[in-house]
């Protein structure tokens, strides 16, 4: 069974159709990347998936339940996970901080003023869990708002990490980095799969090809493709229409 499959989805914003008839499947496990040039609908179709937008038509299984209708805070915790294109940190609190507040949303309790001392060992496990998985370790006790765009972009995805979703949908996450940050992230993104599902959504080509097991293309709102990398990349009207921009 597919862990996301939608099926005919569609937004509509008057006239304009910016996803028509978009039908996928994301497999358990796998990297799913969804590319596309600018227009193409990509976060228009990454906020249908969480429920930012509402569906216009077309419907989305989630684990083989119908979510078309759930909202963003019911989705979430089913497991769905979404980062944006721009860093949605804490600035004024440190690494650790953001992430002990990302992780303690799976234990409400945590919260209150007189849960027990002992109540808050599954949050600390899991920042020092998320930590570990990242290049952060340094920065633990650094504000967020002194981190590198790159180092910001790290905690945004750690902050994911910790609210433990079984799929994680990330727009764009390596716009602004250089090219070492680049490559730290693909290093990251590649051991995140091997607890996670991911679906991308990515404008560096050399990012989508070195990590996706399966592409995407969509073009003014539509499937234009989808495929295995090799597929995608011998596919003469992918390159017509995005990939030949590249050169």
């Amino acid at each position: 069974m597919s862990l996301l499959e939608t099926k005919s989805l569609s937004k509509n914003f008057g006239s304009l159709n910016a996803v028509r008839d978009v039908s996928l499947q994301i497999q358990p496990g796998e990297i799913h990347a969804v590319i596309g040039p600018n227009g193409a609908g990509k976060t228009t179709f990454l906020n249908l998936l969480s429920g930012e937008l509402p569906v216009s038509a077309g419907c989305l299984q989630f684990e083989g339940h119908d979510i078309t209708r759930w909202s963003p805070d019911r989705r979430a915790n089913a497991g769905i996970g979404r980062s944006f294109q721009h860093s949605a940190v804490f600035e004024d609190l440190t690494v650790h901080e953001n992430l002990r507040l990302a992780a303690q949303t799976q234990y409400p309790k945590s919260f209150g003023m007189l849960w027990p001392a002992e109540g808050y060992t599954d949050v600390a496990a899991r920042v020092t869990d998320v930590i570990a998985q990242l290049s952060l370790n340094a920065a633990e006790s650094t504000r967020a708002g002194e981190l590198s765009h790159g180092e910001q972009r790290q905690l945004e995805i750690g902050m994911l990490m910790a609210i433990s979703p079984k799929l994680m949908m990330l727009d764009e996450p390596t716009s602004g980095m250089s090219r070492n940050e680049t490559l730290e992230l693909i290093g990251i993104l590649r051991r995140l799969s091997e607890r996670h599902t991911l679906m991308l959504v990515e404008h560096d080509m050399d990012v989508v090809f070195q990590l996706a097991h399966r592409i995407t293309v969509l073009v003014n709102g539509s499937v234009l493709a989808s495929g295995t990398p090799e597929a995608i990349r011998a596919d003469a009207s992918v390159r017509i229409a995005y990939l030949g921009q590249e050169d």
